[in-house]
């Protein structure tokens, strides 16, 4: 158990950034991270998704990124494989959040990423699943979305503030390297043949 105010991580990557003068957390793709601290999260986003959600009045926030896993004939179906990883990595974001004393009636969200900048995975619209997976979940669980920037051809990096709310988003038109593209290639082949173990029940 956390202790209040203080930091639930999945391996990221901290340092000092200096433009900002502040700590900050670099989220990588499968990775998430809650603080109460006033710091950075910083991550880069193609067709991944990510979801900043905090406590408007404590400032306990986080931040994950994720994409679904390409299942195949499963699309659309709320009990597949590719919807229980998504619920999965939503709601363990959330329980971090609620563990650490953010208060669910409090809670707010924004929402980036789902571009369509994996060439080749344009058929499965992986962009576009992502987007609508993270929205539906944020309504079907009452959490207010206040902000969002998805979908687009762009690759995106997110600055955010957890505990202002504050979000820099920055369009990346242009990239002279395939590094997001082939993380998120990397990323997705290791979801193909990971095994979800069980499921994370919500924090109420």
């Amino acid at each position: 158990m956390a202790e209040r105010g203080f930091e639930e991580i999945l391996a990221p990557n901290h340092y000092f950034d200096r433009n900002f003068d502040m700590q900050a957390a670099k989220i990588l793709p499968g990775e998430y991270y809650t603080t109460g601290r006033d710091m950075l999260l910083v991550t880069v986003l193609g067709s991944c998704v990510a979801a900043c959600i905090r406590d408007r009045v404590s400032g306990i926030g986080g931040m994950n990124h994720f994409m679904l896993p390409d299942s195949g004939q499963d699309q659309g179906n709320p009990l597949s494989a590719s919807a229980r990883y998504g619920t999965y990595a939503m709601e363990i974001l959330l329980n971090q959040l609620l563990k650490m004393g953010a208060k669910r009636a409090n809670l707010e969200a924004k929402v980036f990423g789902g571009g369509n900048v994996l060439r080749g995975f344009v058929v499965s619209n992986v962009g576009e699943r992502n987007s609508k997976f993270v929205l539906d979940f944020l309504v079907l669980e009452k959490i207010k979305i206040v902000a969002q920037d998805l979908l687009d051809i762009y690759p995106r990096k997110i600055y955010y503030f957890p505990k202002t709310g504050k979000v820099l988003v920055k369009k990346l038109k242009r990239v002279h390297n395939d590094t997001i593209v082939e993380r998120e290639r990397e990323y997705s082949s290791r979801l193909q043949y990971s095994k979800m173990e069980g499921d994370v029940e919500l924090f109420k």
